[in-house]
């Protein structure tokens, strides 16, 4: 993301002496869940004053700052106003993302929910294990078949040889590798080397094999912890993530911690309507509520929402957009394309389903005009009617085998398709518009589904890598 080198009040560009301050700050005032994550890569740290900072990213139309300022609670107000000003002196919007109510409630600008988090108190786990059968279930089948949960040495990760650190990057990779989306950035990118002695680290095992990786960083002002990452493989045993929960909430007792929490469920309850439609539909490219519901099993004590806050002569779609601008790292259109081609079973269900009238108006056509008999039209709406079901089955589970096979069908009606229309649609049939238009369709159709269906048998055997 683009910086600027220096802003009123503060720097922008971060440096080690940045960082420091912000991590010094932190010590005293980090209460937002996320803010630990400020000292990850990629942020740039506005100050105001020695006793108040915001980490943020600039998008080019935005400053993005990630929570609410890090400062005492009676300061963060009119430091949100001021950094809110100095972005606006820049030429950018401001919105805070990730707040809580403490911060909503104090400063004067307008918040729009956008998720839940859900909190524990530590020492209360074993209470919430007695009344959750299921949840006791999960843990016992997750050690019945051996998997076995160990704290590991933050140190291990520094090593780069470390033969630690190389199965956890391995066992990331593969994680990554198998979600709908593209990794991102800002608040949700997997790093974990900054300040690795304030960190705590789970591993779980079954035999010799990595299947499951927990980290969890401090929220200071709280004496609690944020579990920033919970991975596993996707062969891993039913319980392991369970089990590795249950490690870490152990350990945070042990320390004597009445706070933790598992960070944000995006979109997760009383959010505005708007939202509720991008619940609805974007399912295929994030699970909410399996995102929700996984953390909801774990019985949390109490669920707490979540915000992005902005100066109320912005917009709140600007605001939203500015945030998604944030989280995919270079660009929403190239982040939308990168997602389509890593998963392009959405585009295909929706050429599926365009197939179907497209194969009613076939049927219907006069056999004279748009093809060379009555042979290849009836040929044609066959084809096209077996597709079509086919390419939504694959869309919706996608298998190995079935892919191969429609992608070279798929390809095969591409190269017929163009061959009919230049041998003999452009020859033998009318040249007007409409013909031209959609003779054109019915090759670009073909070419697009095909062009998707093998890249998404790629993807598919590099997920199963």
């Amino acid at each position: 993301m683009p910086r600027d080198a220096r802003v009123s009040r503060g720097a922008a560009a971060s440096t080690a002496g940045d960082r420091a301050r912000a991590l010094a700050l932190l010590r005293q005032h980090g209460w937002n869940a996320t803010s630990f994550q400020i000292l990850e890569p990629g942020f740039s740290y506005w100050f105001d004053g020695d006793d108040a900072c915001v980490a943020y990213l600039d998008t080019g139309r935005a400053w993005v700052a990630a929570g609410a300022p890090i400062a005492e609670p009676e300061r963060a107000p009119a430091a949100a106003l001021t950094f809110a000003a100095a972005a606006a002196a820049r030429g950018r919007r401001a919105c805070f993302f990730g707040t809580e109510d403490r911060f909503a409630a104090a400063v004067p600008f307008a918040a729009m929910r956008i998720g839940e988090q859900p909190v524990w108190d530590p020492a209360g786990w074993d209470e919430v294990l007695r009344g959750a059968r299921s949840l006791r279930e999960q843990i016992r089948r997750a050690r019945a078949k051996n998997v076995t949960v160990r704290t590991l040495d933050p140190r291990h990760l520094a090593e780069p040889a470390a033969a630690q650190l190389a199965a956890v990057e391995r066992l990331i990779a593969r994680w990554e590798a198998a979600r709908p989306m593209p990794p991102m950035g800002f608040l949700v990118q997997m790093h974990l080397a900054s300040e690795l002695a304030e960190r705590r680290f789970f591993t779980a095992t079954q035999g010799e094999e990595l299947v499951g990786f927990l980290s969890m960083v401090p929220v200071f002002a709280r004496r609690g912890w944020f579990v920033e990452d919970l991975v596993r493989l996707p062969e891993a045993p039913n319980g392991s993530a369970e089990l590795l929960v249950d490690a870490a909430m152990r350990a945070a007792a042990a320390e004597g911690s009445r706070y933790l929490t598992l960070g944000l469920a995006p979109l997760a309850g009383a959010v505005g309507p708007w939202l509720r439609i991008a619940r609805r539909t974007g399912g295929p490219l994030y699970d909410f509520r399996g995102v929700h519901a996984f953390k909801a099993k774990l019985r949390p004590q109490a669920w707490t929402p979540i915000f992005i806050s902005y100066p109320r002569a912005q917009l709140g779609l600007a605001a939203v957009y500015d945030a998604l601008a944030a989280f995919a790292r270079g660009g929403l259109l190239r982040f939308g394309l990168r997602t389509l081609l890593r998963r392009p079973a959405v585009l295909i269900q929706a050429l599926a389903l365009i197939l179907i009238p497209w194969t009613i108006l076939m049927a219907a056509a006069p056999s004279a005009r748009w093809f060379p008999s009555p042979a290849v039209k009836w040929g044609w709406v066959a084809f096209d009617a077996a597709l079509a079901p086919a390419l939504v089955s694959l869309a919706r589970r996608w298998r190995r085998g079935l892919d191969t096979l429609l992608a070279t069908l798929v390809s095969a009606d591409a190269a017929v398709t163009l061959a009919q229309v230049l041998g003999w649609n452009l020859r033998h049939g009318p040249r007007d518009p409409l013909t031209v238009i959609v003779a054109a369709l019915s090759v670009l159709a073909p070419t697009l589904a095909a062009l998707l269906l093998w890249i998404g048998r790629r993807s598919g055997r590099e997920r199963d890598r």
